[in-house]
């Protein structure tokens, strides 16, 4: 994670990267999808060993719409959303903070839903605690001037190169920051329609609620001005640029009062199983649904459930990819304590007089890649792939 290489990242935003291809294929293969439409209830026939969804009701420009379900229709259902109520502004208006639940809301939704059966989940547990579970981003666009080459001082790279790379290396925290504030500049351009000379970058505030250090208002309160104005002092502007500089970017804060909703305290039975206990044609799926050994937070998580609720409502014989254990791999674990050493080696002669007395030991030292103090012999690749499939099978 230190510099986010095990992360795959797209080529552009999500939005014109994953959703635009998806819904053109989706319509291509003559899917239906209906917008302006929120779902406000599914109704369930519950009975031992039996859960079937039997009626869906929604909203369409204020008006009640109902469909009655089959057995032989399928139910997928996205419960919670971190970006609900999400509320965007500008380099001159703060954005809302809208906090309530309204019919017709994801959360609201969760609500009817779990209402009717204890294996549904408790959605208050991640939409109560606003506190908690609220984050504020912004993003700031700029172009050549003073921005970009305090930024290029801080970071030691052009923001205005672009060789499809992190100019920023990853996210970089402002720890004397009372707002939190992260910030990453991702490969430019970031949107399709952004112009050769354009930059931008994204701020994140885990602590909107309190007063800035350089601007003594909330950050929830800020408009987008006044938040580029806090990330420039924390970039180290002299304090006179800071007015000037700030007036030259575009700022566009957005509040999201759930957005860490899922890192809320929760224990068995809060997020439901991807598809529950005598589920017959339905399931739940997102970061809200409960799916084993997973981190949540990853575009991977919902797909993960997508496949996972995909292949067993229709009975599809594909295992959904298992999630690498590296928590139990001992080439990883070596590999973290380096990186938390700042890459010095691991002096771990005790250890490996106890390994090589098994084939733990040979394995071990085989993955040559591991950083630690003393030979380890060379290998050619097909016994490093040999070394591999020993070792994980093992484990």
């Amino acid at each position: 994670m230190h510099d986010l290489a095990g992360i795959t990242f797209t080529r552009y935003n999500q939005y014109e990267s994953m959703i635009l291809p998806l819904v053109k294929w989706l319509e291509g293969h003559g899917v239906k999808l209906v917008y302006d439409t929120r779902v406000t209830n599914v109704l369930f026939d519950i009975a031992a060993q039996r859960k079937v969804a039997r009626r869906m009701e929604w909203l369409t420009a204020g008006k009640r719409g109902a469909r009655d379900l089959t057995e032989n229709d399928l139910v997928f259902m996205t419960i919670g959303s971190p970006v609900e109520n999400s509320s965007w502004g500008d380099q001159h208006t703060p954005a809302k903070f809208d906090t309530e639940i309204r019919e017709g809301s994801i959360w609201a939704l969760w609500r009817n839903i779990a209402k009717q059966h204890p294996s549904f989940g408790r959605p208050d547990k991640f939409c109560t605690n606003i506190d908690e579970s609220t984050q504020m981003t912004a993003t700031v666009t700029f172009g050549p001037g003073k921005v970009a080459d305090y930024i290029q001082k801080v970071c030691q790279r052009d923001p205005l190169v672009r060789d499809g790379q992190f100019f920023t290396g990853g996210n970089l925290t402002l720890r004397d920051s009372a707002w939190a504030i992260s910030w990453n500049g991702e490969r430019q351009p970031h949107f399709k329609a952004q112009r050769p000379d354009e930059v931008v970058s994204w701020i994140i505030g885990l602590h909107p609620a309190k007063a800035g250090d350089f601007v003594k208002n909330p950050m929830l309160e800020c408009t987008g001005e006044e938040i580029a104005r806090e990330w420039l002092y924390h970039m180290g502007v002299p304090v006179e640029e800071i007015g000037n500089l700030a007036s030259t970017v575009s700022c566009n804060p957005c509040t999201l009062p759930f957005c860490v909703a899922f890192f809320l305290p929760r224990r068995a039975g809060d997020r439901p199983a991807v598809v529950p206990e005598d589920a017959v044609n339905f399931a739940f799926i997102g970061q809200f649904a409960e799916t084993p050994r997973d981190c949540i937070y990853t575009t991977e998580y919902s797909v993960r459930t997508g496949m996972e609720s995909v292949y067993t409502l229709l009975d599809v014989q594909r295992a959904v990819p298992e999630v690498w254990r590296s928590q139990y791999d001992i080439r990883a674990l070596i590999s973290t304590a380096t990186v938390l050493r700042d890459g010095q080696a691991l002096e771990l002669p005790e250890l490996f007089k106890k390994l090589d007395r098994t084939d733990i030991g040979a394995l071990v030292r085989q993955w040559e890649s591991l950083p630690w103090s003393g030979p380890a012999p060379g290998i050619m690749p097909d016994d490093r792939a040999v070394a591999e499939e020993k070792l994980g099978s093992f484990l």
